[in-house]
């Protein structure tokens, strides 16, 4: 059962020291009981407390991993019903249904998308992480494509009604640790020794979050601790208010029964890919943990990889480049030395552009608190009193001969002041938008 804040306040050490990030052991117990603080952040906890307090300060929905290893993925693990109060933890897992009554061109066809549609995006490589493979009575087949989608590095879901199928695909992927689907009321007692037998994460499937609830505390009972849940309805409204739901009661009625991730299946709520898009979509907002598409097409995966990318961005941390010289196309003495913000979607398209033009540049990053140039101008990080020290002290002047600084264009104004600061050194204004850099860096840079 629970515990509330003064319960747990009662057996915390009482130093108000403030480490944890809160100033007192009051506001972190308060934290502690609302799941939105974890105890390990508080370092003079004793170990009778941490063992009294470990199942107050577990969070709200449970961590399931699906997969070992290099392909293992962490679904669930939340703490809050919405991202500005803390942050999103596990991205919405992404992936395809392959089924056995799919021909060889069709099952390698979508394989193949799995393993090549990869995007790198802010330092970050956006791609799909599961296959569901669902049998149709061919026992043999489903362990065949299940052993592929594995190969293809895929966390695997195994999705049938057969008890035979199920031996045979564990038979040959019972160590990477699948998601089996599903537990019913009709099978309750066979998927839970079959998932007890081979340690893998189980499914619950029902027709309404009650029952849904109903059987997981009956799993809970037989000493499962890694579900995943599904309450059955394929209408979009329906699965949106069962989302919802379960993650209210989850964290703020701390129901166990429902503290476990979700998945859904976008490929079964609609018949064309705009739909079936649009559904991923929801879902990945409000709150799927795991989302199953009919088919991995860049046209599609791309936007829901962004769209996930900004939803599971903490949006209390800015994305940062650590603060230095980076060196791009093997620069020389004489090469250019251009300046930016260490905003991660600033450097990356900085960066970027250099790397097209083909010019050997010299490029440093100010630590500008993850701000953009022009924010981080008017918030007095890019300017001539923080430049001109950094680029003193960045060694830069011991690598290049160079004494011209190219600032960006949005930053014009520093300009005058940075030539005061930084003597011995002149200021060129490079361009405003970063698409116009190759054009400027080969006119202005190449012999």
């Amino acid at each position: 059962m629970a515990l509330s804040g003064i319960q747990i306040f009662k057996m915390m050490p009482k130093k108000n020291c403030g480490e944890c990030g809160v100033p007192t052991c009051l506001a972190f117990a308060m934290n502690l009981a609302a799941g939105k603080a974890e105890l390990d952040a508080c370092p003079y906890v004793s170990d009778e407390a941490k063992q009294a307090l470990a199942s107050a300060s577990a969070p709200p929905i449970r961590t399931v991993v699906i997969g070992t290893e290099e392909t293992a993925v962490k679904t669930g693990g939340e703490t809050v019903l919405y991202r500005h109060e803390k942050t999103f933890n596990n991205p919405t897992a992404l992936g395809c249904l392959i089924s056995t009554s799919e021909d060889d061109a069709s099952v390698d066809s979508k394989l193949k998308a799995f393993r090549t549609l990869r995007y790198e995006r802010v330092g970050l490589t956006l791609k799909p992480e599961v296959v569901a493979v669902k049998d149709g009575a061919d026992p043999a087949r489903f362990a065949a494509i299940a052993k592929k989608a594995s190969a293809a590095g895929a966390a695997v879901i195994l999705i049938s009604d057969s008890p035979d199928s199920f031996k045979a695909a564990l038979a040959e992927v019972g160590k990477k640790k699948p998601l089996l689907y599903a537990a019913t009321a009709a099978n309750l007692e066979a998927m839970s020794d079959l998932a007890k037998e081979h340690d893998c994460p189980l499914t619950v499937k029902a027709d309404k979050v009650g029952n849904v609830a109903g059987l997981a505390a009956k799993l809970m009972d037989k000493g499962h601790k890694d579900l995943v849940l599904d309450t059955g309805t394929r209408k979009l409204a329906e699965i949106l208010r069962d989302q919802v739901m379960i993650r209210r009661l989850a964290l703020e009625k701390l129901y166990r029964p429902l503290g476990f991730p979700t998945i859904v299946f976008p490929c079964e709520m609609a018949d064309n890919p705009v739909d079936e898009v649009v559904a991923a979509g929801t879902f990945i907002s409000k709150y799927g943990g795991i989302a199953i598409l009919s088919d991995l097409r860049g046209e599609v995966l791309f936007p829901l990889l962004l769209q996930r990318l900004n939803i599971f961005t903490d949006p209390q941390r800015p994305m940062t480049t650590e603060q230095g010289i980076y060196p791009i196309n093997n620069p020389v003495e004489d090469s250019p030395v251009l300046i930016t913000s260490n905003f991660s979607l600033t450097y990356f398209i900085v960066s970027g552009e250099i790397e097209s033009s083909r010019v050997p540049s010299w490029l440093l990053v100010l630590n500008t608190d993850g701000l953009s140039v022009l924010t981080a101008w008017a918030a007095g990080k890019f300017v001539a009193d923080a430049i001109a020290p950094f680029v003193r002290k960045s060694g830069i002047e011991d690598r290049a001969k160079t004494r011209t600084l190219v600032i960006p264009g949005a930053a014009a104004i520093i300009s005058g002041d940075l030539e005061e600061e930084l003597s011995g050194w002149k200021v060129a204004i490079g361009p405003r938008e970063g698409a116009h850099i190759p054009a400027y860096l080969r006119q202005n840079y190449t012999k």
